[in-house]
């Protein structure tokens, strides 16, 4: 032991003290976060962090058994019923469930059930987690009796009069086959939640009204429910699905979950249609990979997938802890929304010179990566939002999707902020005045000389949209306009390796690598060279039209605005953008810098090459890698027929045609409003015949 410091013995008494005090301060998080959470509707912090804080509790209590107290959150259920409502004693207690966040804790669950029911085949059922409000809902002799909130899994809150409002609630319960007759008793649990259109539908209510708009739709859902009106709760459209059963009393024998699941199909209930049963946890675990890859390809939100033992024998053999049965399992996918702190609020300017303001975060991680900046869309949303620098924030990020600020903690702002005023002046060194015209949502820098719009049209010009050129990222592009070797995106065409090796990052194979892509980029398709000029309101799918119809970039530029128009998916809008824009002196100079350049501007179609309009207002969607067609050659043979092919599938879409590695939510779309779906082979006849018989 050196001079100064502590004996062991006192290192392990300050040791078990910091464990103590932090155990404490958690205990008092999560009990304060829950009564937000179930008691107000009216959370400080999102589910992913809640969550986290719950699992640092409880592993410290496992680690020392010796510091739990005796009202320990962690074994909480919910919150306490609301006094607002009657109080509903559940006659069978709506447990919570286990949570596992990773495959590894999914499989140990696996192996905890196999343990306890050694040698026995056991088969698991698989239903998604809908993120909304569990409910229990009572019938006696076939009628709608009472229903209730889980409150502390004990004791509920009554909210039947607003539960009757909701339309997927039979009022009376079906009559079960001959011979079978409906129970005395039946209770009903599943969640009440809130579709993603009505939840949209809502919060554009409230922003016309000039009211605060909702976080997300679980709290809305519940919002909605504990509504002294009942009216109010009958005007929000929510929606349930019935997922398990409480007290049972009489109807017929249940022998497993599935049979449970079928029961109350046929009493009226809506139950989800994406349950699943596997007979390994390693195909369970497959599919909840499957949802958590596919989550928002449903009109409602899902955060994980619930994992039960089919059998009720089974069930009864493993029984359950104080809070949750050790039957049922939640897998949880990774939170999409967390809370941290807005840092400051910036601007950036776009190729348009279309101003965007963004947040600079505190990294925090959500929806699989780590976030430090998210969007804020325009001066109007900064502004109904209310966010300022300083606030804690709920951050989103769904997927693919551009994370976004969904709006601020308002019970943890700073005292003293002020509200973030929209900057007058363009942050690039001109510092030209912004202007927003009226009726618009943008504001705009219109300055044409400014630097920040120049490398954004350089980017873009080099996305994969549009010339999708490998390496002229945003770093590169800003290398390459600081360095004075491009002015302009047709500027790129006259690289060398020897200019690249004089920038930063760049070595022999890399910039000849670089310069080869762009090379490359000279034959690209007409209408990617179309939607790489940057012109306003001329996307992948008119330029499609156009090239389609004209051939060659020139056509396009010298059509009238009523012949360019008169294409089938360009409008009048588009078409004179169009005019515009090649009407503009220093645009018809970059076009000739791009045909000095060698850039292919399309070829002419032939008399002989034209093609009767067989799919004349039919649109086809074409998903996957096709063997004779490159996804826009494919699009072109589409549209030279007079039909569209975008980028969804819809009610409205005449075909689905796939290729190798299909997009699955195509797929699954198209067999939902029952799109035909057709080969290449099928594809073909198509083209000719315009039909869809073999």
């Amino acid at each position: 032991m050196t001079a100064g410091e502590a004996p062991p013995d006192q290192r392990a008494e300050d040791a078990a003290a910091a464990v103590g005090e932090r155990m404490a301060s958690l205990r008092e998080l999560v009990d304060y976060h829950n009564r937000r959470y179930h008691e107000q509707d009216d959370p400080e912090i999102t589910d992913g962090d809640f969550d986290l804080l719950v699992r640092e509790l409880r592993q410290l209590e496992e680690d020392h058994p010796e510091l739990i107290v005796d009202d320990t959150p962690s074994q909480d259920v919910g919150g306490a019923p609301s006094a607002l409502f009657a109080p509903v004693v559940h006659a069978v207690p709506m447990m919570s469930l286990d949570n596992a966040m990773t495959a590894e804790e999914l499989a140990a669950w696996g192996g905890r059930v196999a343990r306890g029911l050694p040698d026995e085949t056991v088969r698991y059922v698989c239903e998604l987690k809908i993120d909304g409000l569990a409910m229990s809902i009572r019938y006696e002799g076939g009628e709608y009796r009472r229903a209730a909130t889980r409150g502390d899994g004990r004791v509920g809150e009554d909210v039947s009069a607003n539960v009757r409002t909701i339309s997927a609630v039979p009022p009376t319960l079906s009559p079960l086959p001959r011979g079978v007759g409906v129970p005395e008793v039946l209770e009903v649990r599943g969640e009440v939640y809130l579709p993603v259109t009505s939840f949209d539908r809502m919060n554009e209510q409230a922003e016309a009204a000039g009211a605060r708009r909702f976080v997300n739709p679980r709290n809305a859902a519940a919002g909605s429910l504990r509504q002294k009106d009942p009216a109010v709760t009958a005007s929000r459209e929510l929606a349930f699905w019935a997922y398990q059963l409480g007290e049972v009393v009489g109807g017929p024998p249940l022998s497993s979950h599935t049979d449970s699941l079928a029961l109350m199909r046929d009493l009226g209930f809506p139950v989800n249609p994406e349950v699943a049963a596997f007979d390994t946890i390693d195909d369970v675990a497959t599919h909840c990979r499957h949802w958590e890859a596919h989550r928002h390809d449903l009109g409602y939100e899902i955060d994980g997938v619930v994992v039960k033992i089919d059998d009720v024998d089974q069930r009864s053999r493993l029984g359950s802890t104080s809070r949750a049965p050790r039957w049922a399992i939640a897998y949880k996918f990774p939170p999409e929304e967390r809370t941290t702190t807005l840092r400051d609020i910036q601007v950036s300017v776009g190729r348009t010179g279309r101003v965007t303001p963004f947040a600079v975060l505190e990294p925090v991680f959500v929806g699989g990566s780590t976030v430090g900046v998210a969007t804020l869309h325009n001066e109007d949303q900064v502004q109904a939002k209310d966010v300022r620098p300083g606030d804690t924030v709920i951050v989103r990020k769904a997927g693919d999707v551009i994370p976004e600020v969904v709006g601020p903690v308002a019970a943890m702002r700073p005292v003293g902020s002020t509200t973030w005023v929209f900057p007058t002046t363009c942050p690039c060194p001109l510092a030209s005045t912004l202007v927003r015209l009226e009726g618009e949502a943008d504001t705009r820098c219109v300055e044409p000389a400014c630097p920040y719009q120049r490398d954004q049209r350089v980017i873009y010009f080099g996305s994969r949209g549009a010339l999708d050129i490998e390496g002229l990222g945003e770093r590169t592009a800003a290398q390459l306009t600081a360095a004075g070797l491009v002015h302009d995106p047709a500027d790129i065409f006259a690289l060398t390796s020897e200019q690249l090796l004089g920038l930063e990052g760049f070595a022999t194979i890399s910039a000849d690598k670089l310069v080869a892509a762009i090379a490359d980029a000279r034959t690209r398709p007409l209408p990617r060279l179309l939607t790489a000029l940057g012109v306003k309101h001329l996307g992948p799918a008119a330029s499609q039209a156009l090239a389609a119809h004209f051939g060659t970039l020139d056509g396009v530029i010298n059509a009238s605005v009523e012949d360019l128009a008169a294409v089938e998916g360009v409008g009048p809008k588009i078409a004179e953008s169009i005019t515009t824009w090649f009407a503009q002196e220093p645009n018809r100079a970059f076009v000739e810098k791009l045909r000095t350049a060698g850039v292919d501007f399309g070829v002419a179609p032939a008399p002989s090459e034209e093609v009767p309009p067989v799919l004349a207002g039919k649109a086809v969607v074409v998903t996957g890698a096709l063997a004779g067609y490159s996804r826009d050659e494919a699009a072109a043979a589409i549209v030279a027929r007079g039909g569209t092919s975008p980028g969804s599938v819809s009610a409205k879409t005449y075909a689905l045609v796939i290729g190798d590695s299909p997009g699955a939510s195509k797929l699954k779309k198209a067999d939902q409003v029952g799109v035909p779906v057709l080969d290449e082979p099928a594809f073909e006849r198509l083209l000719e015949t315009g039909g869809l018989a073999p």
